[in-house]
């Protein structure tokens, strides 16, 4: 997972803004992803991000920039970095226990509510024929509990009642003028997913990419920022 630091961009992208679309100088976007890279000592596959459930198999000779607009993928290829960016919504890292087969899901709360994590686990598992119990995932950095200011439509995407909602996934907290907002916990919402499936063995960074400016860029605190990334590979 990449911080903000470390990289070449200026202003509001400084430093190792990784985003293409976010208004940065190519320039500055393409050393940034070299010097990722080279960190990395793998291959990174950039997708195109819709808040969607799609999920690439990514393949020996596969391009850096798939064309199918996707929010997951997976790989057995040794070297290829299934890589999803993020700037306050959740990166999900996904790797079978004997360390055959990885992916990565990018999890907004819209991707999330749409099936996802479970897509990926499906893909992973449909693809290698393991059993999802011999999946681990860990949750990286994103917008936190204390900062996700949701409306009605987000706790009925996940099937919750805005007059009584599951309290270790949204709390209410009305605005000054009386409108009603809630706090949702997206970490909480990811990982009861990935428990329904069968999902057990389930790590969370817990940090929050909004109260951490000096680390991580947050679209929801800053509008105009950059991007950052969470890879995962076979060595």
């Amino acid at each position: 997972m990449s911080t903000r630091d470390g990289g070449v961009s200026s202003g509001p992208h400084a430093t190792l803004n990784l985003g293409v679309a976010v208004s940065d100088a190519p320039a500055a976007v393409a050393e940034n992803r070299a010097r990722f890279e080279a960190a990395m000592g793998a291959r990174p596959v950039w997708l195109r991000q819709v808040h969607g459930s799609n999920v690439l198999h990514l393949q020996a000779g596969c391009g850096s920039h798939p064309e199918t607009p996707a929010d997951a993928a997976w790989t057995r290829e040794r070297g290829i970095a299934c890589t999803v960016q993020v700037a306050d919504c959740l990166p999900v890292l996904f790797a079978l226990r004997d360390g055959s087969a990885v992916a990565a899901a990018h999890a907004g709360w819209r991707g999330l509510a749409g099936g996802v994590l479970e897509a990926t686990v499906q893909a992973l598992c449909a693809g290698t024929g393991a059993a999802p119990a011999e999946v681990q995932a860990w949750l990286g950095p994103c917008i936190g509990p204390r900062q996700f200011e949701v409306g009605a439509e987000v706790l009925q995407a996940f099937g919750d009642d805005p007059v009584q909602p599951d309290p270790g996934r949204f709390v209410y907290r009305a605005r000054p003028d009386g409108t009603a907002r809630w706090l949702a916990n997206l970490p909480a919402l990811a990982a009861a997913r990935l428990q329904a499936l069968s999902v057990v063995a389930v790590t969370a960074e817990g940090a929050c990419t909004v109260e951490d400016a000096s680390r991580f860029f947050s679209f929801r605190r800053d509008g105009v920022t950059g991007r950052m990334a969470a890879a995962i590979w076979r060595t």
